[in-house]
């Protein structure tokens, strides 16, 4: 019995305006995307690690941490404007191209330095037990019930959801978002153009401390002060064992 193929996609495009080479910026030590590129080769769980990127100093960074950049991406789907499943898409059909066809696909993000192998394996296989599904991937819960924000406009605040303001929380139902880490996909899904955010998928749940979005200076800065105390409390623990 052949057993299934799978590919690792990470988009690395080179052009990111909010922090100025985002994907190769160093984050305590390394470029951010080798936590990413490495997490992905030891989990074990990939024939191919693959950098999707249209620059040549983000090919250089990634293969010298061990991913293949075999193409380079087109400039028409690297721009503000594309969407991730644009860039799997391109990849995908490169390597069918290449009569390389594979069975289960993730798409990556470069700035995803707690990405962690468990979640990586229970990705995976959620989407292959779950067999009418077309995506599996990470998700969070939010700290704070949604059913009671607020908006504020012109120093006035109103509250978006009325009828939940005097709900107790835990009466109020838990809401989630994406982890913006990975995403488990069928090739057909992407392929497909299939609904990531429906009942097509299945949730891979992150804790809140495993998970900070990387999009301005200040994300940065407190993604670094939350791995350090992270790293700190495994060799803590580690200590402690010994």
């Amino acid at each position: 019995m052949e057993r299934d193929l799978n590919v690792c996609i990470i988009p690395a495009r080179g052009g990111s305006k909010r922090i100025p080479k985002k994907n190769i910026k160093f984050f305590l030590g390394k470029p951010i995307i080798a936590y990413s590129i490495e997490a992905a080769l030891d989990s074990g769980l990939f024939d191919k690690v693959v950098v999707s990127t249209d620059s040549k100093e983000i090919a250089q960074v990634a293969e010298k941490y061990s991913a293949e950049v075999p193409f380079v991406r087109p400039k028409e789907i690297s721009d503000d404007y594309t969407g991730t499943n644009d860039v799997v898409k391109h990849a995908l059909n490169w390597y069918i191209k290449q009569d390389i066809v594979f069975d289960y696909v993730c798409c990556l993000y470069a700035t995803a330095p707690f990405v962690g192998k468990e979640y990586l394996e229970a990705g995976l296989k959620k989407l292959h037990s779950s067999h009418n599904k077309s995506f599996a991937f990470s998700v969070t819960s939010f700290p704070f019930p949604i059913q009671r924000a607020i908006s504020i406009d012109n120093h006035e605040i109103s509250s978006i959801y009325p009828e939940y303001i005097k709900k107790r929380s835990q009466d109020l139902l838990e809401a989630f978002h994406d982890a913006g880490q990975f995403y488990w996909g069928r090739p057909s899904a992407f392929l497909g153009n299939d609904n990531l955010f429906s009942n097509n998928s299945v949730p891979v749940i992150i804790p809140r401390h495993l998970v900070q979005d990387i999009d301005t200076l200040e994300d940065w800065k407190r993604a670094e002060l939350m791995y350090r105390a992270l790293t700190l409390e495994k060799t803590e623990r580690i200590g402690k064992l010994e």
